[in-house]
């Protein structure tokens, strides 16, 4: 047997010379060292090196001393079938015959024993170990180390196996009979390593002989099972070049037959990861193995160059253009499919595959730098993320991996600074980096701001290109992901703030820049440059003039002009300008849905008409006046044409053509608007393009959380939108702060092209949701949703996604499939969770006007009024829930505050307490578990399945526990009374029960804390009127009912509720706590209910404000109305006097029920319709002026006979109540004596029924004055009249109104013989019904009959004024009332309205023609009053308040002509006859002119305190002024010279 260390003991001496041993000439080498530490292992492991390293093995063998014998022959034990001689040692030992004899050769020396075909596992051992024998006997016959035998016997055996393939095409793969003999050899050269008779180095040093002749996988192979590793193969090469070509070879065609279809596939992948993660680790690891026998930096550099090669060899494949299907299409898709977390899943804990990452990226970059920077200016555009090349593309997606954006953005900036770079590898590469990787777009903008930092502080260009390019890329990829160039220039320089302003040399800087920039950049960026030009100091406006006609005349040149750009052009699109006819139907479309929803001309159409013209006049107005059919409705287009005309913005020659060719085209509308006609194929072609970039997302949608695979595929959508809607990449729509929108009446004229786009995008959202869903719950399936959502949100798309959602949840609800609607939650969602870069929503009109975030409009679409809307609320709520709550399981709760609006998630509790009775339950412990995604999963939808385990679920639970989502009593009010009851889904049974269950058992013994009512019965009255208010109050603004004043009638779906308010005030009534006692300071509920939200209203005079507090009010009276009459009253105290407290009743009747008594007619304003101004004005609470309406005071009386029945004295209790009513609240009186004729029956019948009894005596007084009114219409005498004077003369004043002019005439001649109080008092009352006259007319009579009513009030207060000039009577005091006013003043205030008191002065002027004008100029206060009035009547006119009384035209003229022929009482001129004709400014003029010429003829005595009234009204009218103070100084001036009375 050979000597183990045989390896030391052979040398080959020189002749002659004594041989010595290693050991011998390595410790001679070392005595002959300088000695040092360290020294003799570095010698050692030279020589070492440099031995195995060239050593001829060869003339080692032939040196070797021995007697001659012939060569080894083992050829048998490499033929499958039978012996074989051989006669050298290329032969392989793997079997021998079947007979398994010993195989001889006549040359032969040992036999070694093999058996035929594969051993046995059982076998292998003995059989190796006979082998090992034969070996060893061998070997030291011939002299030579067994492992150099057996190494070389095994080299000779593979090269021979792969010595047939190399016959034919070179391939990289074995066959299957090659397979099974490297795996007999394998096996038997493991056991031969594991008997140390097997030498790697001289096997590799045989193998790299005939490397042309290897194969791959055998190489892969023996790397696998450890017979030697890849680093030992390459280090034992002596030409490192040539095996790098011919890894690089063998590689590539290894990547192509990876691609190709054969069953061996796996084999040819599995050897690819392996070689790459080698290669990987060894070229980019840091702490390798360094003690090899080459030099330290060889193996490092030879895996790089290998790899380097390949990465050139596919990107230089790439820039030359690559055929689908294609040999190297296909190596290169397999190449970069190695760059994926399989591949290094098993050495990703080093950190070598960041640094190959990395340097990867580097090469790529700097990849064959031979572009410009004026290439990469005018070339950028097309290297956008949707034009790359998918394998680029993909290529960039997985380096993107391993590298945070952190580390790609800082190397990018590395490279940048540090090589010469590929413009287009890097613009790709930063598209690539915004699209995929969110968090990169923020750190691109940063980098960018100190990009221009250290541009402008050193003037350095580099920077200055590198920013520009940046930015320019990034904004190709739409607003969703960076912003738009045109906002980013201006957001960077036009404001002081700007870099560029720090100094004259940084604005020269820029400038030059910009000037350079010039003849290489597109029309667009030149356009952002001038419309948004840098803000420059006056001093330095030179530079930017320079550059803008610079920029101008590269314009012309371009033949592209700034005056014919649309008005609706995006700047910050990158496309090439559009033709101004190709823009300007776009422009048109626009400029008609922004007057849709303003009612205006849009700004920009107006300064296109002046600043514009060549643009509006040639291409903006012909697109606009394209003839067609005028529809029978006038639509948007026309009515914007007319506005246009009535601005005298159209040309009348282009506008009479235009009328011309619509009259033409109806008789022959097959020729109508033949400018308007597109092709079918011009608009279908992009629409296809969009359906299948769809479906390739449809596609990847089996493994939805690979983002970068989801990300670029969407980006393709985006790139395509834009065709397909005929519009640029993003016209800035969504830039606008609200987006108007109508929800009872969406629409979506002349946008047939949007509307099939949107309804794909939104068909394919939830398709790709229902796919994703299948694969992975929301969870894993990353943002996709989230980046297709935002693609929704630009092209100008939002306005129009949004009105299709409208049009679906709020109209077409019932009909939309269970797919539908979880897809339509879904991105509800995802739109809530961009609530922060999406605008608000304006709804309305005819909706109430409000602006809402995008939650808050999906929670408007879900209404629960009807039983199928209640389904599609409760499925949408729960599909939306549970998606949030899936999706964003381990983020915070306040990405749930951003997706959901807390009305859906109150409403998904409302309905599942509404409909599933078995949720009323608490909840137990095991029920709170659960999967909220799981059941809507399912195929067959079970959405109670899904509601009730969406309920129990313990994440919802905990979410509900958050103030803001949990459903209080006033929520659940809200919801309840919006349903229906004849389309509920709950019987009339099951509504009653559901409504005890949720008023006397949840709420109302619930915490206040928790939106409960503490157990207080009257809380729960108070919340639930106040719900009935506000609810009464939206619907009569959102419907329009025909009754909307009504509670009961206008508000469908409320009367149930009603009848629970009514149920539970009468409990209060009969609790022990007897509410209506009022024995509390706090009073009674309803009218704190009532205080509270009247001082909450906006309080003012203009018309939108009273006529939201004449709603109010009306809605208060039909609560009252509905409600017990002893509310109005209350219950006569135990204490003496028994007198009902009815203080809040008289409080609410004169602070606002009197106010209310003549609403007035008002021009509609933009807040309130015109129609519901005619609503309030039919419907009001008092019928006449100084009177309630009916059936308010029938009521206070029935409550008024109610307390009395309580009383111990009835009798007195009424008398002290109407006592009060006469110094309180007067108006009662006055309503009783109006409606006496109705009231009067009721009342004896209800008093002798429970009394049995006269009347009390106040009522009979009430009774007398009605007596002593009528008289006056008999011809008997007039009976006297009962006190008080007030009362006696609102009886008469009512009985005239009542009566013909006839009677009228006659009762007035009656009138001279009564006292003078009640003169006065009927006079007032006159005035007030003057004014009624004029202030509210009966709506339902002719004109003429209202001119009558006005005529006979007038006649009315002449006559009366002429009893009293007649009888001497001061009257003048009814024009000077305040609240100071003691006894009768103070009640005739009382009975007025504020707004009469007002306008008295036009009552005082409107009687200018009945003025005895001798007769008052002598009263010392005339004087003072006809200027107080005169004052007041200029402020009213400035005001606005004279509009109150204008009439209609043909109403004035018959005044005028019924004036003028009974006028004759009056001692004025007949100029003054009636200057109440509806001219507000003839009757102040009239006014005027009377005091002009009452001056001079006053006393001395009227001009006292003058002074202080005029320093009051200050510059009212000069000219009166200066006439008083000149009479008054002419006065003051012959008192001085009249000499003085001394006796």
């Amino acid at each position: 047997m050979a000597d183990p260390r045989g390896l030391d003991s052979v040398s080959g001496p020189a002749p002659g010379a004594r041989r010595r041993a290693w050991a011998e000439l390595l410790a001679g080498r070392v005595t002959r060292q300088k000695p040092g530490p360290g020294t003799g292992r570095k010698v050692q492991d030279s020589a070492v090196r440099l031995l195995r390293s060239h050593l001829d093995w060869s003339g080692l063998l032939l040196e070797v001393e021995g007697p001659p014998c012939k060569k080894l022959c083992l050829g048998p034990l490499i033929d499958h079938d039978g012996p074989e001689a051989c006669s050298n040692l290329s032969t392989s030992f793997i079997g021998c015959p079947a007979d398994q004899r010993l195989v001889t050769h006549e040359d032969c020396g040992p036999h070694i024993q093999v058996p035929h075909g594969s051993p046995r596992p059982e076998d292998t051992c003995g059989l190796c170990c006979s082998q090992g024998s034969a070996l060893r006997d061998h070997a030291s016959q011939l002299g030579v180390p067994v492992a150099v035998l057996s190494s070389q016997m095994a080299a000779s055996s593979i090269l021979r196996m792969c010595a047939a393939e190399a016959e034919h095409a070179h391939r990289v793969l074995l066959d299957t009979e090659q397979r099974k003999k490297l795996s007999s050899l394998i096996e038997i050269t493991q056991y031969l390593l594991a008997h140390s008779m097997f030498s790697r180095l001289f096997f590799c040093q045989e193998l790299w002989k005939v490397q042309n002749s290897l194969s791959l996988e055998a190489l892969w192979r023996l790397h696998v099972h450890n017979v030697v590793s890849l680093w030992e193969l390459l280090e034992s090469s002596a030409d490192l070049q040539a095996v790098v070509s011919w890894l690089f070879r063998n590689l590539r065609l290894l990547c192509e037959q990876v691609e190709a279809p054969c069953q061996h596939t796996d084999i040819a992948r599995a050897m690819l990861s392996d070689f790459v993660r080698i290669f990987v680790l060894m070229g980019f690891q840091k702490n390798s193995d360094l003690r090899r026998n080459v030099e330290p930096e060889q193996m490092p550099q030879v895996a790089r160059d290998v790899l380097e090669r390949m990465l050139l060899f596919a990107l230089e494949a790439l820039a030359a253009g690559l055929q689908e299907e294609s040999p190297a299409h296909k190596a290169v898709s397999c190449w970069f499919s190695m760059f994926s977390g399989q591949t290094f899943g098993s050495i990703i804990s080093t950190d070598a595959p960041k640094r190959f990452f990395s340097h990867t990226l580097t090469q790529i970059l700097t990849h064959k730098p031979v572009l410009r920077v004026s290439d990469a200016v005018q070339m950028q555009r097309e290297w956008s993320f949707a034009k790359m090349p998918p394998l680029l593309t993909s290529l960039f997606r997985k380096l993107f991996v391993i590298l945070s954006p952190e580390e790609l953005v800082g190397h990018l900036q590395e490279v940048l600074e540090t090589h010469e770079v590929n413009w287009q590898h890097v613009l790709s590469c930063v598209s690539t980096l915004v699209i995929c990787l969110p968090e990169a777009q923020q750190l691109v903008h940063d980098w960018v701001a100190r990009l221009l930092a250290r541009a402008f502080e050193s003037c350095d260009l580099d920077s200055m290109v590198t920013a520009f390019l940046v930015v320019r890329q990034a904004a190709l990829e739409g607003p969703s992901v960076f912003p738009s160039y045109a906002d980013w220039f201006q957001a960077s320089f036009g404001s002081a703030r700007g870099s560029h302003g720090c100094s004259k040399k940084a604005l020269v800087f820029l400038f030059k820049f910009l000037s350079d920039l010039v003849p290489f950049e597109g029309a667009r960026y030149m356009q952002v440059h001038i419309l948004h030009p840098p803000l420059v100091p006056n001093k330095y406006r030179s530079l930017l003039t320079d550059y803008v006609t610079l920029a101008k005349t590269r314009l012309a040149d371009l033949k592209v002009s700034i005056e014919n750009m649309g008005l609706y052009e995006d700047l910050s699109s990158a496309r090439d300008v559009t033709e101004p006819h190709s823009q300007a139907p776009q422009d048109v479309e626009k400029a008609i849905l922004l007057f849709e929803h303003t009612g205006k001309i849009p700004v920009a159409v107006m300064e296109a008409s002046i600043f514009r013209r060549p643009y509006y006049l040639s291409h903006f107005l012909p697109a606009l006046l394209t003839p067609r059919v005028l529809p029978r409705v006038p639509d948007s287009r026309v009515a914007f044409i007319e506005s246009l005309k009535r601005a005298d913005k159209i040309p009348s020659s282009l506008y009479s053509t235009y009328r011309h060719a619509c009259s033409t085209a109806e008789k022959n509308p097959e020729n109508t608007a033949p400018g308007m006609k597109v092709e079918p194929n011009c608009v279908d072609e992009p629409l296809k393009l969009l359906m299948i970039a769809l479906g390739g997302l449809r596609a990847a949608m089996t493994d939805p959380a690979q983002y970068d695979v989801l990300s670029a595929q969407i980006a393709v959508i985006s790139e395509r939108l834009g065709p397909a809607l005929g519009v640029s990449e993003d016209d800035g729509s969504c830039e606008a702060s609200k987006i108007q929108l109508s929800v009872l009446a969406p629409e979506l004229e002349q946008q047939e092209q949007k509307v099939r786009v949107v309804d794909l995008l939104l068909t394919s959202f939830c398709q790709n949701l229902m796919a994703a869903s299948s694969f992975a719950p929301p969870d894993r399936q990353g943002p996709w949703a989230a980046r297709f959502t935002m693609t929704m949100c630009g092209h100008a798309l939002l306005p129009a996604v949004l009105t299709r959602l409208c049009q679906l949840l709020h109209h077409q609800g019932p009909s939309l499939s269970a797919s539908h609607v979880l897809g339509l939650a879904a991105l509800a969602v995802h739109l809530g969770e961009s609530r922060s870069v999406l605008p608000e929503v304006h709804v309305g009109p005819p909706a109430p006007a409000r602006d809402l975030s995008i939650p808050e409009f999906f929670n408007s679409l879900l209404t629960c009024r009807t039983a199928e809307s209640s389904r599609l609320c409760l499925k949408f709520c729960t599909a939306a829930i549970s998606y949030s709550l899936c999706k964003f399981s381990s983020q915070s709760r306040d990405i749930l505050y951003c997706c959901l609006s807390p009305g859906l998630i109150k409403k998904f509790q409302f309905l599942v307490f509404r409909l599933f009775s078995e949720a009323r339950d608490p909840l137990s412990q095991e029920d709170t578990a659960g999967l909220a995604w799981k059941p809507l999963g399912l195929p067959s939808m079970d959405w109670q399945r899904a509601a009730l385990c969406l309920w129990r679920q313990r994440t919802f639970q905990e979410l509900l526990k958050e103030k803001q989502f949990h459903l209080t009593y006033r929520d659940w009010l809200q919801l309840e009374l919006e349903i229906q009851p004849e389309v509920d889904s709950l019987s009339d049974t099951e509504r009653w029960d559901f409504h005890q269950w949720a008023i006397h058992e949840h709420f109302l013994p619930q915490p206040a804390a928790a939106g409960g009512c503490d157990g207080d019965l009257e809380t729960a009255c108070t919340v639930l009127v106040d719900v009935l208010l506000d609810f009464c109050q939206s619907s009569r603004s959102h419907n329009h009912s025909e009754n909307s004043d009504l509670v009961l009638g206008g508000c469908t779906g409320n009367r149930d509720i009603f009848s629970r308010l009514q149920e539970m005030a009468a409990d209060l009534e009969q609790g022990p706590a007897a509410p209506y006692s009022h024995s509390s300071s706090r009073g009674h509920f309803l009218f704190r209910v009532f205080r509270r939200r009247l001082q909450a209203l906006a309080s003012g005079w203009d018309v939108a404000a009273r006529l939201r507090k004449q709603q109010e009010l009306l809605m208060y009276k039909r609560v009252l109305l509905s409600l017990p009459p002893l509310v109005l009253v209350g219950s006569p105290q135990v204490e003496q006097p028994a007198a009902p407290d009815c203080d809040e009743f008289f409080h609410l009747v004169n602070s606002e029920l009197l106010n209310l008594s003549r609403c007035r007619p008002c021009p509609s304003s933009p807040l309130v319709p015109f129609s519901l101004a005619c609503t309030v004005l039919q419907r009001n609470f008092c019928s006449q002026g100084g009177a309630l309406s009916h059936d308010i005071t029938v009521h206070f009386f029935r409550g008024l006979l109610n307390a009395c029945s309580q009383s111990r004295d009835p009798s007195l209790t009424a008398n002290l109540t109407l006592t009060a009513c006469q110094t309180e609240c007067p108006i009662v009186l006055t309503s009783a004596l109006l409606w006496w004729p109705r009231l009067e029956p009721e009342l004896h019948c209800r008093w002798r029924r429970c009394f049995q009894g006269p009347l009390p005596p106040e009522l009979q007084r009430l009774q007398e004055a009605q007596q002593f009114a009528q008289s006056f219409l008999s011809p008997d005498t007039a009976a006297p009249a009962p006190g008080p004077a007030w009362v006696s003369a609102a009886a008469l004043h009512f009985v005239i109104q009542q009566a013909g002019k006839e009677s009228v005439e006659s009762a007035l001649e009656k009138l001279d013989c009564q006292r003078e109080e009640l003169l006065v008092c009927l006079f007032f009352f006159s005035l007030m019904g003057l004014l009624s006259s004029h202030l509210t007319p009966h709506i339902r009579q002719t004109s003429s009959a209202k001119a009558g009513d006005s005529l006979k009030a007038l006649h009315v207060c002449g006559e009366i004024l002429g009893f009293l000039q007649k009888r001497k009577i001061s009257w003048l005091v009814l024009f000077q009332l305040t609240e100071t006013d003691a006894g009768l003043g103070r009640v005739l205030l009382r009975l007025a309205p504020d707004e009469y008191i007002r306008l008295l002065p036009l009552a005082f002027y409107s009687l200018l023609s009945y003025f005895d004008k001798d007769a008052l100029i002598r009263e010392n206060a005339f004087l003072h009053v006809a200027v107080d009035m005169y004052m007041k009547l200029t402020c009213l006119f400035v005001a606005g308040e004279t509009s109150a009384v204008s009439t209609p035209a043909n109403r004035s003229q018959e005044l005028q002509s019924q004036a003028g022929a009974g006028a004759g009482l009056g001692t004025f001129s007949s100029q003054m006859a009636h200057p109440t004709n509806g001219d507000p400014v003839g009757l102040i003029r009239k006014a005027r002119l009377f005091l002009l010429q009452s001056i001079p003829q006053c006393p001395k005595k009227s001009f006292s305190n003058m002074e202080e009234l005029l320093a009051t009204s200050g510059d009212w009218d000069p000219e009166v002024s200066t006439a008083l103070l000149s009479r008054q100084q002419a006065v003051s001036d012959t008192d001085l010279y009249q000499e003085p009375h001394l006796f």
